[in-house]
């Protein structure tokens, strides 16, 4: 408890983008919430670990210290730490950053799919004009024989 009160009243003025949670990369494929909970642990108590599962979060967690200044002091020691040879990146969680991702993503998901009804309709039209050409041309050839 005294340690608390030390490490609070020299850390005082934190940072915004402080948190308690953090966000993970670039973490072994093979890695379980155990070993997270090893390696995180060493710095304070973890609340939670949220460990990326599907293909497109693998290699991701999310870990929720109970005490921001675990949390800080985590970022400090693990970001660059070498685990099963792959470097961790240690992030602060910032929902306002991962919405603008994920805004980003569905927009470029519209423009995809408006893209191919783009394609499909100049398709549709190219075939339309290119019969007509073809009926144009039949029609003409036939009037001049």
């Amino acid at each position: 408890m005294g340690d608390y009160i030390v490490r609070r009243g020299a850390n005082s003025r934190l940072p915004p983008e402080v948190n308690r949670v953090l966000y993970v990369r670039n973490l072994p494929f093979k890695i379980t919430s155990e070993e997270l909970y090893a390696i995180f642990g060493r710095y304070g108590a973890v609340f939670q670990i949220r460990l990326g599962d599907r293909k497109d979060t693998r290699g991701t967690a999310f870990v929720v210290y109970e005490d921001i200044y675990d949390a800080k002091s985590a970022v400090d020691h693990l970001s660059g730490f070498n685990v099963g040879g792959r470097y961790l990146v240690v992030l602060y969680y910032q929902p306002a950053k991962f919405e603008k991702k994920k805004d980003a993503e569905d927009k470029k998901k519209e423009l995809d799919e408006l893209r191919k009804q783009v394609k499909a309709k100049k398709s549709s039209n190219y075939d339309r004009s290119r019969e007509s050409v073809i009926k144009l041309f039949n029609y003409s050839k036939g009037s001049t024989v």
